[in-house]
């Protein structure tokens, strides 16, 4: 796939992932139960054609693969939490932005693990998240402090996810990897819900929520994020993840009546702005094969 055509790709995927704040403010569920039906359906969905194509590689997967596909699914978990919960204690524009600030999260594991960012690039990541800050100034005001740092803490999850995504996805297939990535998630999230007592119990609206979720923000957003990160630099999909304010502003608007402020209209065209910056700068980053996992039992 071409470069301009594999970005409009991940671009579109920000869309359908921004869907996921205004279908988890719309379920009656607790965040944890709303996260493990989530990731349930997207397992349920996916089993079909795992186990006609890809079964192979999936039984044939190294085991220390499969445990780094397992630790990043319990980081996924935690992170679909912090996001919800997030929502319960401020809007659905600061709980975005905040989010949203993996990209610098990113950089700076990156930045231990080899992976360089151009001067350009850092500016460009400025200035999309300046357009960000914008946008949550609108809405951020007293009281939420404790929403915006649960936020806070699900952009750090998110940025470990994707390193160990960026490292996984150097040597297995999208759909190999997610599935596992899902499945470990969807036990996680399984296990805490018991341990912290959530109703598992769902109502139809609830249900629909977790469908949506599954096919829109999970099948066709986070897979699709996880499939570029064998092509793309984990920054540049940080990067155009900001682009989830933006989205998940227009879609608040019209579904829960959340009119975005000028200041909200302002900060989308920075933030587009900085994305587009991006990806100027940024060449494809292939993982070169010192960087691709090394054999099992061979040093690393």
């Amino acid at each position: 796939m071409e470069t301009a055509a594999r970005r409009i790709a991940i671009v579109l995927a920000s869309l359908a992932v921004s869907v996921s704040a205004v279908l988890g403010r719309l379920a009656d569920m607790d965040s944890m139960g709303i996260v493990f039906y989530r990731l349930l359906l997207t397992v349920v969905i996916m089993s079909p054609l795992i186990l006609l194509r890809y079964r192979r590689e999936l039984l044939n997967a190294p085991f220390r693969d499969v445990m780094f596909c397992t630790l990043s699914g319990i980081v996924l978990a935690l992170h679909f939490y912090v996001f919800y919960e997030s929502l319960n204690y401020t809007t659905v524009a600061s709980s975005l932005v905040f989010i949203d600030t993996s990209v610098f999260f990113i950089a700076i594991i990156m930045l231990f693990l080899g992976e360089r960012v151009s001067k350009a690039g850092w500016a460009a990541i400025a200035v999309t998240f300046a357009g960000s800050v914008i946008i949550s100034m609108s809405d951020i005001a007293g009281g939420m402090l404790f929403g915006d740092l649960l936020a806070l803490s699900g952009a750090v999850l998110f940025a470990i996810y994707a390193v160990i995504g960026r490292r996984e996805r150097a040597s297995m297939s999208a759909m190999t990897y997610t599935f596992i990535v899902y499945t470990a998630a969807a036990m996680t999230a399984l296990v805490l819900s018991l341990g912290m007592g959530t109703d598992l119990h769902p109502t139809a609206n609830d249900l629909w929520c977790a469908l949506g979720m599954a096919v829109f923000c999970t099948l066709l957003g986070h897979s699709v994020f996880s499939w570029g990160l064998k092509y793309e630099k984990a920054s540049f999909i940080a990067v155009v993840n900001l682009l989830e304010p933006v989205f998940g502003s227009a879609i608040a608007f019209m579904v829960l009546g959340e009119v975005p402020a000028a200041t909200v209209v302002a900060g989308a065209a920075v933030v587009l702005l900085g994305v587009y910056l991006f990806s100027r700068v940024t060449e494809p980053g292939t993982v070169t094969s010192s960087a691709r996992p090394s054999q099992p039992g061979s040093p690393r």
